[in-house]
């Protein structure tokens, strides 16, 4: 176990706490038992796209990695419940997660989720959109999530960093396939 924790260690520092490829950049920081974790990319999609796909519940499973399920329960004005299911990975490890969140919709720049329920400890996160110049968007997700305690901490944190960023990725991966195909839209002839 010792072996895996120096190798796990290793593979984290190895990655830095920042990546910059495909215009991503994740950053993660242990705050007490939690880890804090900042994302961001900046995008050249439309502020109304960007809201349309971070709110689509219901197929949010169909392009984010380890989420198999994604539904809205219910609405409350502002706030949509949002069940999902999926797993964590890292390596060899996986770690399923449960989850009933509390999305707060502040429109069009804001997006609060809270964990109502489920098998992490904590999650909090928002989403935040905010127009650059010449067009550009620049998109963020800040949050703190703290894994069970069955986890061992190196081990969760790893698996909580690599999930996020594969998460943020693939939202930012389905944003920017929605913007070129509404680019290939608007350039089509009219019949």
């Amino acid at each position: 176990m010792r072996a895996l924790t120096c190798w796990c260690l290793l593979v984290l520092l190895g990655a830095g706490s920042a990546r910059a490829t495909d215009n991503v950049t994740v950053e993660a920081t242990r705050r007490d038992e939690g880890l804090e974790v900042a994302c961001r990319a900046m995008l050249e999609a439309p502020v109304e796209l960007i809201w349309q796909t971070l709110t689509d519940y219901n197929r949010l499973a169909e392009f984010i990695p380890g989420m198999r399920r994604s539904r809205m329960i219910e609405r409350r004005g502002e706030v949509a419940i949002v069940e999902q299911s999926g797993e964590a990975n890292f390596l060899f490890i996986s770690f399923p997660i449960e989850l009933t969140l509390a999305t707060t919709e502040r429109p069009p720049y804001a997006i609060e989720a809270r964990m109502l329920k489920g098998n992490l400890k904590r999650l909090e996160g928002t989403y935040r959109i905010e127009p650059q110049r010449g067009g550009r968007t620049l998109l963020r997700w800040n949050g703190i999530m703290e894994p069970a305690g069955s986890t061992p901490p190196l081990i969760g944190e790893l698996l909580m960093r690599a999930s996020i960023e594969d998460q943020f990725r693939g939202m930012v991966r389905e944003i920017e396939r929605r913007d070129l195909a509404r680019r290939k839209r608007e350039k089509a002839p009219s019949p």
